[in-house]
């Protein structure tokens, strides 16, 4: 079992963090350049999806670097509030656990934004928890940089 938390404080409120954090383009350009995943045609925000929590909201194909195919996540929210947060719990080709928690912790002048990560994987430990670091660690400078620019 692997588990991981990042963690950045933006300096924008988290209303804007979580239009972000929800909005399907948004997501996209986060998780760029090392995962693209596909999304049902006309989704523009997961707020749009009303289902049970843990009902699978849609079956996503998942491409390393956007060309090698790695295969399949049933996208699983299990909880959903907005302007905090979420808990995703998705059963995922290579994983037999995918559970991943993303909080909005409002600050003084600012948000900041936790990803809790606890994984299980099929592949060996050391792999993942190394891409899981380049992807996630990633992920928050995007968010950092997209911050940085609305502040200005």
């Amino acid at each position: 079992m692997i588990q991981l938390r990042f963690e950045s404080t933006l300096p924008v409120p988290p209303e804007i963090a979580w239009g972000w954090i929800t909005e399907v383009h948004s997501l996209r350009q986060e998780m760029r350049p090392w995962l693209w995943m596909s999304i049902p045609l006309g989704l523009r925000n997961l707020q749009d999806v009303q289902v049970p929590p843990g009902t699978p909201l849609f079956t996503s194909q998942l491409w390393l670097f956007g060309v090698l195919p790695l295969g399949t996540s049933k996208l699983t929210l299990l909880a959903l509030e907005p302007g905090k947060g979420f808990v995703e719990q998705s059963p995922m080709t290579g994983m037999r656990l995918w559970r991943h928690e993303r909080s909005l912790q409002p600050l003084q002048g600012g948000t900041r934004v936790v990803d809790q990560l606890t994984v299980d994987p099929l592949l060996p430990d050391f792999i993942v928890r190394a891409f899981l670091q380049l992807f996630f660690s990633s992920r928050h400078r995007v968010l950092r940089r997209r911050a940085a620019r609305q502040a200005r």
